[in-house]
Order: structure tokens, then C-alpha cells, then sequence
């Protein structure tokens, strides 16, 4: 226990480094726009102690702020169509922030301009954050759904809304997979092993779509391990886990790399394809912005991922 509440601690400082005193509304980038992913309003919605709000951080990251968003409660996802030749493939991305807020731009759209550059179309997913009482742990057996995470919900609805318009979005529906960030990566970890649980009751015809991603990219994933050292059981792995992905410093002392090493263990002993990387530095929440450290070069080795998986073709 005293080992998450170090970490949660941690998670606390990282939001409150992105906070300032500007405010504003947050916007996609120009020509872009925010679909909510419920007709109506979020099931097992819960109040959250004030309006949405995007702050930009004073710290800056490679030069630049970062976006932090938080209090949403409206779901949204936003497409980002594949600039030149289109693969056929799309990504869900998932923003990390401890589940207090989203880093929209460092783990949000900046991912989407890249795998946009390399032919695939990104659904930026805007979850929900805060829900208190908040318990990351989701709690997904059958007869007690109430305790399920809302960010889940909203994972596994983002996920059969690209398959339900993929001929629209011109989007192979067996080539639909998601990439996730810190806090993000615990939510692939989560709809990798959990697609098929009932989390929500059905509110059209997009939820007979399957909400199992065909690949997923954890990046420095959290939560993913107990005090004990041992997977979290609100992720079992089995051989119907998605083809994996995964990045983490050792010197991340936000989540640790035994994340990344226990959760890559058990995908191994379940014979999942996986493909894991390790960096002596880097430490957490570095996205996909420039360094000195050779990790921040991870999306190169991703695109050859892909490549070998038969996401994207030559």
C-alpha cells in the first residue's frame, strides 16, 4: 500500500506541474471536430467538483507547454484523417495524467500527427476525468457493474464507433488498434484483456461492434502491477489479449518499469505476440517530443512494429 500511495503522491505533483493561471477552452486543431461518443448523457456518470477546464503549464517541455484538461464529463473523440496514402489502419489514442487530467496535446495530438503522417487515421479519445469516488481498479465481474470505471466505458464505446463508421472513415475494421500514455496505458492494458466484458448497457447499433483492439501500444502503462509485484488481476491477460507494444525508461520513477516487465511477462506466458522496450533514461511522460535520451525515438521502432505485425503494409 505505502508503495501506491508513493505513486499517487507523484501523479498528484505531475498534474499540478501542468497547472497556470490561464484557462481556456479546449480546441482540436483547425478543421477538426469533437464527436461525443454517447447520444445522451455518459452511463454511470458522477460529478466532478467543477466546469471542464484546459490549463497550459508554466513548466515548459522541449520548449513547449503542455495542455492539461480536466473535469470531463462529456466524452468526446476526435478523427484525424491520414495525410497522403491512406493504410487502411487506425489508432485510438489514449492521453495519460494519473486520471486527474489529459495531457491533450503531449500524449493527445501530437501522437495523432505523427501516426497521421504515416498514413493512419487517429480518433483522439477525451475521456472521462475526475469521477470521485474514483477507483482506478475496475471492478468488471457480471453481476456488479456499478464499480466499473467510466474511462473504460468510454474506451470500449470509442473503439466500436471507429469499426461502426470505418467504411465512412475509410478504415479497415480488423486493422483498428490503440496507444496509450501513463495513465492511457493502463486503459489499453484494460481494453486489450477486457473487450468483452458488459460495462454499459447497449444504446445502439454501434455496440454490436467488437471493442477488441487489433493491436494496442501501451507507452510507460501504470497500475499494471500490484503491492506485491504481481499483475493486477483487473488485467488477465489470455491468448485473446491484443499483440502488444510496449516503451518505458528504467529510471521512471513516476510508475516504474516493473509495469512494463510484469505485464510483458504475462503476455509472454499467455504466447500473446509482444514486443517490449527498454531505455536506461527517459524518465515518464516524455511523449513523442525530442530529446537527448534515445527513447524518445520509440515511434521509429513502433512504425517497424507495425510493419511486422501486417498493420501497415510496405
Amino acid at each position: 500500500m505505502k508503495r501506491w500511495i508513493m505513486v499517487l503522491c507523484l501523479f498528484n505533483v505531475c498534474a499540478s506541474a501542468y497547472a497556470s493561471t490561464d484557462t481556456m477552452v479546449w480546441q482540436p486543431t483547425a478543421g477538426h471536430t469533437q464527436i461525443p461518443i454517447w447520444p445522451g448523457v455518459a452511463p454511470d456518470l458522477q460529478a466532478v467538483p467543477a466546469p471542464e477546464t484546459a490549463r497550459l503549464s508554466k513548466k515548459l517541455l522541449v520548449g513547449k507547454p503542455v495542455t492539461a484538461v480536466t473535469n470531463v464529463t462529456q466524452p468526446t473523440m476526435t478523427v484525424y484523417a491520414p495525410t497522403g496514402k491512406n493504410t487502411g489502419a487506425a489508432v485510438v489514442v489514449i492521453p495519460g495524467g494519473g486520471f486527474e487530467i489529459l495531457a491533450m496535446d503531449l500524449e493527445g495530438t501530437e501522437a495523432c500527427d505523427w501516426l497521421t503522417s504515416k498514413g493512419i487515421t487517429c480518433v483522439l479519445l477525451k475521456y472521462r476525468v475526475p469521477s470521485k469516488p474514483y477507483d482506478w481498479k475496475c471492478d468488471c465481474r457480471p453481476h456488479n457493474l456499478e464499480l466499473s470505471v467510466p474511462s473504460l466505458q468510454d474506451v470500449q464505446r470509442t473503439m466500436r464507433l471507429v469499426r461502426f463508421h470505418a467504411a465512412q472513415w475509410h478504415v479497415d475494421p480488423h486493422k483498428v488498434g490503440v496507444l496509450g500514455f501513463s495513465a492511457g496505458g493502463y486503459l489499453v492494458a484494460e481494453i486489450s484483456t477486457n473487450f468483452d466484458r458488459h460495462l454499459y448497457a447497449s444504446v445502439d447499433a454501434a455496440d454490436k461492434e467488437s471493442a477488441r483492439p487489433d493491436f494496442a501500444m501501451p507507452i510507460y502503462p501504470g497500475h499494471l502491477t500490484e503491492d506485491d509485484g504481481k499483475l493486477n488481476p483487473n488485467v488477465p491477460v489470455s491468448s485473446n489479449t491484443s499483440p502488444t507494444f510496449l516503451v518505458q525508461a528504467e529510471d521512471d520513477y513516476v510508475d516504474g518499469v516493473d509495469q512494463s516487465l510484469v505485464y510483458y511477462t504475462a503476455l509472454a506466458k499467455a504466447r500473446v505476440p509482444a514486443e517490449m522496450h527498454l531505455y536506461a533514461h527517459g524518465g515518464h511522460a516524455f511523449g513523442l517530443r525530442p530529446t537527448a535520451n534515445p527513447i524518445t525515438q520509440w515511434s521509429q521502432l513502433a512504425e517497424v512494429w507495425l510493419h511486422t505485425i501486417g498493420i501497415v503494409q510496405n
